[in-house]
């Protein structure tokens, strides 16, 4: 059986003029994409421009406002719930954030009974046990080779606990559980952050070896990748910015937007 990203279709993504407007203002706007399935997609830009609201839209967990979007052949704003059902999100604040107390193991074996319960077909969930259990293992061991976490090499194996781990660790369990529903699409918040320039190259090997199998990959950043196909968020400041005519400090309002976004989207 293959794996979540062995021969996996990733999708093309497009945008054109593609805006959001929140209850503060525009979050981000007149955003233009074209990149090929299996692309690494870099959402490059400074904290409070916009970009995770970007990442969140892309992957049908926020209803954009302006323009449209493509994903595969699905179109954005109208089939939100078709994109999330081909779209994956690793790491993002606030969303997807894991329990400092479970354990690697526990994490794993939650998100693969949750894959099957809610996306496997009614046949595969009469099959028996022996059989479902072989499936699970299986779909665990693939989506860890290649987010490239050995459970063995950490501090206690695979009872580990989440608050036990490295920053670039903790991205990988993200990642991994993401893969487990072998995703067209995967989402990845603040790649960049917090990590030093070794780990910030191994992230980025990570993802773009998913984009070689096949996924596509939406990343945020400071700084993207040589490579990628970039978009840019508040290159000139907040679209609202601009129609005041007037320069904002970073935070405040641009803070608050993102916390809505991300109410939102755990409703999604």
């Amino acid at each position: 059986m293959d794996g979540p990203t062995d021969g996996v279709r990733g999708a093309a993504v497009t945008a054109e003029n593609f805006g959001l407007k929140g209850p503060r203002g525009w979050a981000f706007r007149g955003i233009g994409i074209d990149a090929e399935p299996g692309s690494l997609i870099a959402l490059e830009g400074p904290s409070g421009s916009g970009r995770t609201c970007l990442l969140l839209a892309l992957t049908g967990r926020m209803r954009a406002t302006e323009g449209q979007a493509s994903v595969g052949r699905l179109r954005l704003p109208k089939q939100l719930a078709a994109v999330r059902r081909i779209s994956g999100l690793g790491p993002v604040p606030g969303v997807t954030d894991l329990d400092p107390a479970l354990t690697v193991a526990e994490h794993l074996h939650e998100r693969a009974l949750l894959e099957r319960r809610f996306s496997g077909s009614l046949r595969g969930l009469l099959r028996p046990r022996a059989e479902r259990a072989n499936e699970t293992r299986l779909r665990i061991d693939t989506a860890l080779a290649a987010a490239g976490l050995d459970m063995e090499k950490l501090p206690k194996g695979r009872r580990t606990s989440v608050r036990d781990l490295e920053r670039l660790e903790a991205l990988r369990l993200s990642v991994a559980l993401a893969l487990i529903g072998r995703p067209r699409v995967l989402g990845v918040d603040d790649t960049d952050l917090k990590l030093s320039d070794a780990e910030r190259a191994e992230a980025w090997a990570l993802l773009t070896s998913l984009t070689e199998r096949g996924t596509t990959v939406v990343a945020v950043c400071s700084e993207a990748p040589e490579g990628a196909v970039v978009v840019r968020t508040g290159d000139r400041g907040t679209a609202r910015d601009q129609e005041s005519g007037q320069d904002r400090p970073n935070g405040t309002d641009d803070d608050k937007e993102t916390a809505d976004a991300l109410a939102e989207a755990g409703r999604a």
